[in-house]
């Protein structure tokens, strides 16, 4: 089930030959519609990364872009059959587990990165209102993140995060960690349309005083990791594996995506690089994520 539409969706990923990218395939179309990803292919962030190609759209398709950041994988199709990617339980665990039963095949081509040369970075607002996103030049993918709500449930978990590709381990640090909403805003979102697959099987829900879910957070810091998951999707949208040192404050989709366009806007900030000698690559980089 999409958590926006609510509507019943199915979804299957098959391999792709080398160089391909991600492309997400429209199925149920009259005419089968592929929207390859990229920066420009994304035309919505209202609450999800939403990719476009024409009329055809694929809503929410961070968690299982989050997914494929983190197991490696740079070539994949996948055919969907209605607008929203499931959300299956809030997480990227799911994606995980099964891309890795599936297995990942090792294919006899240089995989190709965005190297950040310059730091980039976008601001929005200032004072209460302020939140940014910036790139730095790093030999790896690093991501830091800070979130503040003024919420006494938000308060009392971890506000920041910082996780390293090459030295955590993405299945068990971050994949698990789910969305996350407060009942006082879903009566507003349900009335735009959004939210309306939502519930405590998919998402941690908070209302004044508490975590409405019967079994409480997976981690101590489940809120924060799960925007790290978000962005590592939102992130990977770029179409390449980033070779960068992210850190935001209160950052989202938006503000995300639009760090891609500035970095892509600059020419001088960034390059495409193969690393042809495994040893020259970062620690962690030149094979897929080790499996469960």
């Amino acid at each position: 089930m999409g958590l926006h539409s609510g509507q019943r969706v199915e979804l299957t990923l098959r391999p792709a030959p080398p160089d391909t990218g991600i492309v997400f395939r429209r199925v149920d179309l009259p005419q089968p519609v592929d929207i390859p990803v990229s920066a420009q292919s994304v035309t919505d962030t209202r609450l999800a990364s939403t990719v476009s190609n024409g009329g055809a759209k694929v809503h929410t398709v961070e968690h299982l872009m989050s997914a494929c950041c983190g197991l490696g994988l740079d070539n994949l199709y996948v055919d969907i059959t209605a607008e929203e990617v499931p959300i299956l339980d809030g997480s990227s665990a799911s994606f995980v587990f099964l891309l890795q039963s599936a297995g990942i095949e090792h294919q006899k081509a240089p995989r190709r990165f965005i190297r950040v040369r310059e730091p980039v970075e976008v601001r929005e607002g200032e004072g209460e209102t302020l939140k940014w996103a910036k790139l730095e030049p790093y030999h790896g993918f690093r991501l830091g993140f800070e979130i503040d709500f003024a919420h006494r449930v938000v308060a009392a978990t971890g506000q920041r995060y910082e996780f390293d590709l090459s030295r955590g381990n993405y299945s068990r640090d971050i994949a698990r960690a789910r969305t996350f909403g407060f009942t006082k805003d879903v009566e507003m979102m349900r009335a735009n349309g959004l939210s309306l697959g939502g519930g405590l099987d998919n998402a941690v829900v908070m209302d004044d005083y508490r975590v409405l879910n019967p079994d409480g957070l997976r981690y101590d810091d489940e809120l924060v990791k799960h925007k790290i998951l978000d962005a590592m999707g939102d992130l990977y949208l770029v179409g390449k594996p980033l070779l960068a040192s992210y850190r935001a404050f209160r950052s989202g989709h938006a503000l995300n995506n639009k760090l891609l366009r500035a970095l892509l806007a600059k020419p001088s900030a960034f390059e495409v690089v193969t690393f042809q000698d495994e040893k020259l690559a970062p620690i962690g980089f030149a094979q897929p994520a080790r499996a469960w």
